[in-house]
């Protein structure tokens, strides 16, 4: 067997395994050792509270609520900050003006974890007698399920 026919064996032995390999990975998706695909906090209480559809539209209904009221603080947090970092532009800070814009900072944080706690508290409401348990498990994983990812650190 000669040079050619021996290295023309050896690519086509060498495509046909990469494209068998990409075929796998591709027909077997994540549930072949990969990662599951992220599924929505909404759909993860639905799924485990087993939701039917007349609890679904409630819920959503606070889902509504609870978002709009979040959206609302998070915009006045934003808001706050950027007025206490502008006094790091005057010349002689105002210790009052910053102690005060603190603390509004951490009313704001406070009424946050408020509308958090509330919106739990309506969910649970949804739930029928049966579904308790259920609800109850779920306590135990609220702040994984609604936690933000770290974020990288700055060094």
């Amino acid at each position: 067997m000669d040079k050619i026919k021996l290295l023309t064996i050896a690519v086509i032995t060498l495509l046909l395994l990469n494209f068998g390999t990409l075929g796998f990975l591709l027909i077997s998706g994540p549930k072949h050792g990969g990662r599951p695909p992220h599924r929505m906090p909404k759909e993860i209480i639905i799924d485990r509270l087993q939701f039917d559809t007349t609890q679904q539209k409630e819920y959503q209904t606070l889902i509504n609520w609870h978002r709009k009221t979040i959206d609302s603080l998070d915009r006045q947090i934003r808001e706050t900050k950027n007025e206490l970092y502008t006094q790091l532009t005057k010349p002689e800070g105002d210790i009052k003006t910053k102690d005060s814009l603190i603390n509004a900072l951490a009313d704001h944080q406070k009424q946050i974890e408020q509308t958090h706690f509330k919106h739990f508290e309506d969910i649970k409401g949804l739930c029928r007698p049966e579904q308790r348990e259920n609800f109850y498990d779920l306590t135990r994983e609220l702040s994984r399920i609604f936690g933000k990812q770290p974020k990288p650190r700055h060094e």
